[in-house]
């Protein structure tokens, strides 16, 4: 249980909360679900999204035994696809009827997402509804959720609002064969820098966990059409220079937990 050995804000909770991971059935959003299990009240609800149900149900157990029973906390698995409109609806409808009045604060973290094919320079891309697919999962679905979720108990003031997107320092740096993910992911930011504008309430957060030891990394230094950027990926996992899902969920729950952002900030792994 090495992911809950990094957290170490032992008086510090996120008090009775409705939280909402998606792509939460493995790599970052897995230990995301495991660490927030540990970071909320009795009485609150976690609901992991994802495509596949048994990773979730697997999790689901893994973090009952983790919290254990006087914890109290209620655990959904929603298994949806968000690159379709009926994955997002259904994802809000599982908020919808695990909201309550003794929710304190409502938590949502936009984890989901793809690489795209890194494998194909830009002027490759000329069929729209491949771009379309793709922007589908990895942007609108995004919007729509957020959207959809925050539309439930809206008007109880006494709500804490806080929404996570978890971005990558390709939100503001172009990597040669990366279009696809690179334009998903500035997309991303913007949208939800225009939210931390338009609800001030709200606390907005863009969090680039910097490089990971994933899948998504296994496919970078395999797949990426640019030799350099595969060289670059070698070198980073060869000589231990990938982070582990642990330590930067650590420093998101840490952000979360002290709550000081500045609303719709682009904040990286290694600026903190």
């Amino acid at each position: 249980m090495e992911h809950l050995q990094i957290i170490s804000e032992p008086f510090r909770d996120l008090g009775r909360a409705l939280c909402i991971v998606t792509g939460a059935s493995k790599g970052f959003g897995r230990t995301l679900s495991l660490q927030l299990s540990l970071l909320m009240k009795p009485g609150s609800v976690l609901i992991l999204v994802a495509r596949s149900i048994d990773p979730l149900e697997s999790l689901k157990v893994e973090i009952e035994a983790v919290t254990g029973t006087w914890r109290k906390l209620e655990v959904r698995c929603v298994q949806a696809d968000l690159q379709e409109t009926e994955g997002v609806e259904r994802s809000v409808q599982e908020v919808k009827e695990a909201m309550s009045g003794d929710i304190e604060h409502l938590l949502l973290i936009n984890n989901a997402g793809s690489l795209g094919d890194i494998s194909r320079s830009a002027l490759s891309f000329s069929d729209p509804d491949e771009v379309n697919r793709y922007l589908a999962l990895n942007v609108s679905s995004a919007l729509s959720l957020t959207a959809g979720v925050f539309s439930v108990d809206r008007r109880r003031l006494s709500l804490r609002r806080t929404v996570v997107n978890i971005s990558s320092l390709c939100a503001r740096r172009p990597f040669k064969s990366w279009t696809l993910y690179c334009a998903g992911k500035a997309a991303r930011d913007m949208m939800f820098s225009v939210l931390a504008q338009e609800e001030p309430e709200m606390r907005v957060l863009n969090y680039a966990p910097g490089p990971l030891d994933t899948d998504m990394q296994l496919q970078a230094r395999s797949l990426s059409a640019d030799l350099n950027l595969r060289r670059s990926f070698s070198s980073m996992f060869s000589s231990g220079k990938l982070l582990t899902c642990q330590e930067s969920g650590a420093k998101l729950m840490k952000l979360l937990l002290e709550d000081q952002f500045n609303s719709g900030a682009h904040l990286d792994y290694y600026d903190l």
